[in-house]
């Protein structure tokens, strides 16, 4: 298993007051833990059951990241991180920081053209898209 991402003590003091308050219904657990799981799996690109148990059940990590998304609390954890500084307004995540799932490189659509490559004694293939 690689390295386990966890919050450092400083980043944790700029996050907590920014953590969106729990009315009422189950006790939440340690937020720290779970956000430290959920950067880890962004961070390293795995499906959210393959998260290290030390974050704590896979589905708690899975439903907070996904609840929190529809409240827009990572946009807004973002920006109340620049507004204390503790970012740059223009930090991002594009897709050469997101690692894709190993299925991404797939899609539907049949054979295609292959633009390199040999097959047999040294004649080049070419396929051609099948008829729908």
């Amino acid at each position: 298993m690689g390295h386990l991402f966890w919050l450092s003590d400083e980043q944790w003091a700029a996050i907590e007051p920014l953590l969106p308050r729990n009315k009422g219904g189950a006790r939440r657990v340690d937020d720290r833990r779970v956000i430290s799981g959920i950067i880890h799996g962004l961070k390293v690109g795995c499906r959210w059951c393959d998260c290290p148990e030390e974050y704590g059940p896979s589905t708690t990590i899975y439903n907070r990241f996904n609840r929190w998304s529809r409240k827009r609390f990572w946009i807004d954890l973002v920006e109340g991180l620049a507004i204390c500084g503790a970012v740059t307004k223009s930090t991002s995540i594009d897709s050469t920081y997101v690692k894709a799932h190993r299925s991404a490189h797939g899609g539907k659509g049949g054979r295609k053209i292959r633009l390199s490559g040999r097959h047999g004694a040294g004649k080049r293939r070419r396929s051609t898209p099948l008829p729908t």
